[in-house]
């Protein structure tokens, strides 16, 4: 078990100062750090949100909220690789104990993550991208991306280095079952996670 870090002055920390300062100014935008950049994502849209409500009930309906586990929006992610860095994902699967896990900045070690999930907006190649390269680097078990612009989902397992060494792609119609070391068999229907997620006709 690893012991959490000091919180340190934002002062020392002038990226981490800057991101907070424009969380202030813009309220309901995601500022994250990944790769040493500032990257500022607008609130999510209703279809976005309908996503993530659909996507919570297959872990929870497995028993990973409130035991062992928590499933959780909105928690910040430590990452290693630089000095500032940090993410803060759409939906987290957590060990219970994540709170003795804090390093700074509202942010949470790695060691206490089994599973990160990136529903996708206008930004969508940074969740298909850099993030790819930082959950990796930071060692998150298992990566999911619901892939609403071509309307597919990537399940990313076994990191290695900057990358995974799995990667597989699901289309609609699909079931995917989850790894087993998440604590409980997880099943997700591409189709219907997909449907969730695109904005209703007017």
């Amino acid at each position: 078990m690893s012991a959490a870090s000091v919180e340190r002055p934002h002062g020392d920390r002038p990226q981490i100062a800057e991101a907070n300062r424009i969380m202030d100014r813009l309220p309901g935008y995601r500022v994250e750090i990944i790769g040493g950049l500032i990257i500022v994502s607008p609130p999510p849209n209703g279809a976005h949100a309908r996503a993530l409500s659909r996507l919570r009930r297959p872990f929870a309906a497995a028993g990973l909220d409130g035991g062992e586990t928590e499933i959780l929006e909105g928690l910040g992610l430590w990452l290693p690789a630089d000095a500032e860095d940090f993410a803060i994902p759409d939906l987290v699967v957590v060990d219970a104990d994540f709170e003795d896990h804090l390093v700074e900045n509202n942010c949470y070690d790695p060691i206490a993550f089994r599973l990160v999930l990136e529903v996708t907006s206008s930004n969508y190649q940074n969740d298909l991208r850099g993030k790819v390269t930082a959950y990796a680097q930071a060692k998150i078990p298992v990566y999911v991306i619901v892939d609403r612009r071509h309307q597919r989902l990537h399940v990313l397992t076994e990191p290695a280095g900057d990358t995974y060494a799995n990667h597989r792609v699901h289309a609609p119609g699909e079931l995917v079952t989850l790894p087993d070391s998440l604590g409980s068999k997880v099943t997700l229907d591409v189709d219907e996670i997909l449907k969730a997620g695109q904005p209703k006709a007017s």
